[in-house]
């Protein structure tokens, strides 16, 4: 059958041309469908019809055969569009090897009409030549086995087949339709077959399938599908129909996805995105507000999971979106919004008068069964109740959404940290129908009741964005005048309004901002103050201000500084307003401290700073009695002084007579304004209550001593050191003997004396070395100079160890001026005794030399002796250098290698790791200097020969000759010189 290679073939003509595969081939109907080559295949069948293998083997010779003839045939006659419409058919030998097949496929299939593999093959054979070739995708990775739908349908979309070629839908529609039966006829026997079905609904995906199959055919193949497999299998199918039901869109994608949503909820999320979709033609916002709403309250409840990993509140601000650009389409007006909570208010009232009284039901004719526990309940299939029907929840009611209540109820009372994004959204919902008016509202009711800085700052700037916008738009109204003069009057008026409303909403920030802190935490006094101050010069307003934070703040729960705000309200009337130009109004501000000093104030010091504020203020008027007045009252003693000062289950005023604070600034008033008898007075209440510290011991001695009140101020220090342990009462021992020994000098020694054997007695090592050099400098100065020794004696028994050394020292000198050098050695022999060894040593070269000055030779080597068991050569070279000098001038040969023999086994004892490392760093540290003296020469000329002689010492001439012989004689003794600096040479005549 060739095809003509005209271009100007006819529909008519192709497809007359394509009748190849209806009805059926036959040998009888196709005279060349079996040539004499084929007759030994005919034969085999015909003797073998039962045999599977034979059939199958025939028709893989064929498509081999085939194969090879198509790769040797020359190129097609036909042109490229008339080849593009054709397909596979274009070349006479493609057609008339499909014929071959139909005819070898249908003949085997009346032999074996149930066999899967046969029809599968066939199948695929004739979807090769409609469809085109099939291409192969590479896919990294497998498939999980059951995944979920979301999962599945994203997998199916990229592995979705292609096709290169095809045959033209309209020229080929026979063979279309063909192709369609034969999937017909082979799921008439094999129906439970899901790959049969799955290859079948494969072919609707094709871009050349005719619509009169790839549409209400495919859906009621799709719908067949799902009747005849079993539900397992139903996933399979349901992927691959979604998926058609997304590329046909409208009305079918709607009805399609309704039906599955009604099994299976978790691709809503999928469903509203398509609903959305800017390639739709025709959204559908309303519907896809609902199903998110419904989703939003299902995860709000726990009943519903986003595949997509959403939370209940991002479920909630999807919503919000749409409602946002869909706004006219979603949701209600103004007066639809209106009505609709009045009658959610009615219905709610409604709930309240007669939810407690649930009224008996019939539930039989004659009336004998009554149900008493209310009103029929619906259960679902599991037995469980369903919730109550809610037309906002419901995608196939077309009333629209109450987008204020909604937000209202879902959003705010849920998600309150997240109040800035709902106050704004819902804004912005209404600026999108026009409602600016509305939209104000909104924003204003935002601000007053937002929590959180972060939600302040998002809903005013789009509320200072809005006011922008809206003054713009009405500033291009102006400049282009399309209105009449009236018109233009009221645009202008309408601008003047915002301008001024705009400017407001800018002062008010730090207001705004202010009642958010505010009603996060009422108790923040720290932001009250800040109110205050925001008013700046209005007393009104600062007036008010103070006594609403006074009314509101709760003083348990108060920060810091409480009672600063009361101080600062009674300063306000004290001085006459904030600028001072009012009247002070000294009884009002009485009446602020008088009722702060009936506060419970967390800490008691703010209550004392209260009551002094309040006599300050009585000072600063010159009401002096009225200030201590002011004071008794605060300083009351109760009957039962025995309260515990930290015990906070007891109120401020309880505590209040143990605060120091309090006492103190009383004694200074009384001090100032009063008598020496009331400051007494004050003084001793002080001490009876055991509330004072060492500072009111010295203070109240020095105002006695002021007022010339000795043995009393000494009867206070008296009282202060029985009150106080170490180390505080050293302090007042140290002034207290101070002032006594100033006082009484040497008229009361044995008195003196006692009070320095009170301090010592109890005092610790570390603090007593300054009251025994004060106890010997007085013994020096008014008692006996042996008595001074016997002090310091005393100390160096019992004085802490890193003391020891200074004490033993100033003994030493003390000694040595008022008894000489020879009363000295039983000091210096206790010292070696006691002083820890670094310090032992230091003392040895002391001891040494004082004997060397009284020429006790032996006795100095002995000294030094004793002492190189403390000193490392490599670490104390000084003591060593000290000894080796000693020996050079007042020893021999025979105390000279005794020193050195010493010293050898000293640096073997201290031959230790640490000590070798100690030795390093000393000599290096010296090395250091040693290099700096060197760099830096003291002598100018010495510096010039070095130069001339390139840093080496010697002559700056080269000699004229050298003499061997003596230079060799010289070499050795310069390498024995080096080898041992410390040895002494002895003359033969010594040595015999």
């Amino acid at each position: 059958m060739p095809v003509a290679a005209s271009t100007t073939l006819s529909l008519e003509e192709l497809t007359a041309q394509l009748t190849i595969s209806f009805p059926t081939p036959t040998p009888t109907k196709v005279p060349d469908l079996v040539t004499t080559k084929d007759l030994h295949r005919e034969e085999d069948l015909l003797r073998n019809p039962s045999s599977f293998r034979h059939w199958w083997t025939a028709i893989q010779n064929v498509k081999e055969t085939a194969a090879i003839a198509q790769k040797l045939e020359g190129p097609s006659d036909l042109t490229l569009d008339v080849a593009a419409l054709l397909g596979p058919f274009s070349s006479p030998s493609s057609r008339k090897t499909f014929q071959q097949l139909t005819y070898l496929y249908e003949a085997a299939l009346a032999q074996f009409p149930t066999s899967f593999k046969l029809w599968r093959s066939y199948l695929q054979t004739r979807m090769s030549y409609v469809l085109g070739k099939l291409v192969t995708k590479k896919r990294a990775g497998g498939r999980k086995k059951f995944p979920e739908m979301r999962e599945a349908l994203e997998e199916e979309k990229e592995d979705l087949e292609q096709w290169e070629g095809g045959l033209d839908g309209v020229v080929g529609l026979e063979e279309w339709k063909a192709l369609v039966a034969t999937f017909e006829r082979a799921l008439m026997w094999l129906p439970r077959m899901p790959r049969l079905w799955l290859l079948y609904v494969s072919i609707f995906n094709h871009p050349f399938c005719p619509p009169v199959l790839s549409h209400t055919h495919a859906r009621h193949t799709y719908d067949r599908a799902l009747r005849t497999l079993p539900p397992s299998l139903h996933s399979r199918i349901w992927v691959r129909y979604l998926l058609w039901a997304e590329g046909k869109g409208g009305v079918t994608t709607v009805a399609i996805y309704r039906r599955y949503l009604a099994v299976d909820p978790s691709v809503t999320e999928r469903y509203t995105a398509i609903l959305l979709s800017p390639e739709n033609p025709a959204p559908r916002p309303l519907e896809a507000a609902k199903l998110l709403l419904s989703l939003a309250r299902k995860a709000a409840k726990g009943e519903y999971t986003s595949p997509e990993g959403k939370s209940p509140y991002q479920l909630l601000c999807d919503w919000l979106a749409v409602a946002e650009q869909y706004a006219e389409q979603v949701g209600m007006d103004v007066e639809e919004t209106e009505a609709s909570h009045a009658a959610f208010a009615a219905a709610a009232e409604e709930k309240t008068v007669t939810g407690s009284k649930p009224s008996a039901q019939s539930v039989s004719k004659t009336g004998d069964l009554i149900r008493f526990a209310g009103p029929a309940v619906n259960v679902g299939p599991d037995g469980k109740p369903l919730p109550d029907y809610d037309e906002d929840e419901d995608p196939l009611s077309t009333r629209k959404l109450n987008c204020e209540r909604i937000i209202y109820k879902d959003g705010l009372e849920v998600y309150k940290d997240q109040a800035g994004r709902l106050w704004t959204g819902l804004a912005t919902y209404w600026v999108k129908r026009a409602e600016f008016d509305r939209a104000e509202i909104i924003f204003e009711k935002g601000v007053a009741s937002v929590l959180t800085i972060r939600d302040f700052t998002q809903i005013f700037d789009s509320y200072a964005e809005f006011s922008e916008t809206l003054i713009r738009i009405l500033m291009q109204s102006l400049e282009n005048p399309d209105e009449d003069e009236e018109d233009l009057a009221n645009t202008e008026e309408e601008l003047d309004a915002k301008m001024k409303q705009f400017e407001q909403l800018m002062d008010r920030r730090p207001f705004l901002l202010n009642d958010v802190l505010l009603r996060r935490n009422p108790n923040d006094v720290q932001e009250w103050e800040k109110r205050v101050a925001l008013w700046g010069e209005n007393d009104e307003k600062v007036a008010e201000t103070y006594e609403q934070a006074l009314s509101t703040v709760n003083p348990r729960q108060a920060t810091t500084n409480l009672h600063r705000l009361y101080i600062n309200f009674a300063k306000f009337y004290e001085e006459g307003g904030t600028t001072g130009e009012a009247e002070a109004d000294l009884d009002s501000a009485r009446k602020v401290l008088e009722k702060a000093t009936k506060v419970n104030f967390k800490n008691v010091d703010d209550l004392a700073e209260v009551w002094c504020e309040w006599a300050e203020l009585e000072i600063r008027h010159e009401n002096y009695d009225e200030a201590i007045r002011v004071m008794q009252r605060a300083a009351v003693v109760p009957k039962n002084p025995k309260v515990n000062y930290h015990d906070h289950s007891l109120s401020a005023q309880t505590r209040l007579f143990k605060s120091l604070k309090l006492w103190s600034f009383y004694v200074d008033l009384e001090e100032s304004l009063g008598t020496v008898a009331t400051a007494k007075a004050v003084y001793d209440k002080i001490l009876e209550l055991r509330i004072a510290n060492a500072q009111i011991i010295v203070n109240y001695a020095a105002f006695l001593e002021e007022n010339d009140y000795f043995e009393e101020s000494f009867k206070v220090y008296e009282r202060g050191v029985e009150l106080f342990t170490f180390p505080v009462s050293f302090e007042i021992w140290n002034i207290y003997l101070a002032k006594f020994i100033k006082r009484y000098g040497g008229t009361k020694v044995e008195r003196t004396r006692d009070l320095f054997e009170q301090a010592l007695e109890k005092c610790p090592e570390k603090s007593c070395k300054p009251i025994f050099m004060m106890y010997a400098a007085f013994e020096e100065d008014h008692g006996l100079i042996k008595r001074a020794m016997a002090v310091y004696d005393r100390a160096t028994k019992v004085v802490a160890d890193a003391d020891k050394f200074e004490l033993f020292t100033i003994y030493i000198a003390k000694a040595t001026a008022n008894y000489g050098l020879p009363a000295t050695r039983p000091i210096y022999e206790r010292a070696l005794e006691v002083l820890p060894d670094k310090q032992t040593a230091e003392m040895c070269l002391r001891f040494a030399s004082m004997e060397r000055k009284l020429g006790e030779i032996d006795r100095a080597r002995a000294i030094y002796a004793h002492a190189s068991q403390f000193c490392d050569p490599r670490v104390n070279p000084k003591f060593w250098a000290e000894w080796n000098s000693f020996e050079i001038e007042t020893g021999s040969e025979d105390t000279f290698r005794e020193m050195l023999r010493i010293k050898r086994s000293v640096q073997a004892q201290f031959n230790t790791e640490a000590s070798y490392l100690a030795a390093q760093m000393a000599i290096k540290e010296d090395g250091v200097q040693d290099d700096e003296n060197e760099d830096e020469p003291s002598d100018p000329m010495a510096a010039t020969e070095r130069q001339a002689a390139g840093g080496k010492p010697g002559p700056a001439f080269v000699a004229s000759k050298s003499n061997p012989v003596i230079e060799r004689q010289q070499a050795p003794e310069a390498s024995a010189t080096a080898a041992n600096q410390d040895e002494i040479h002895i003359s033969d005549d010594e040595d015999m």
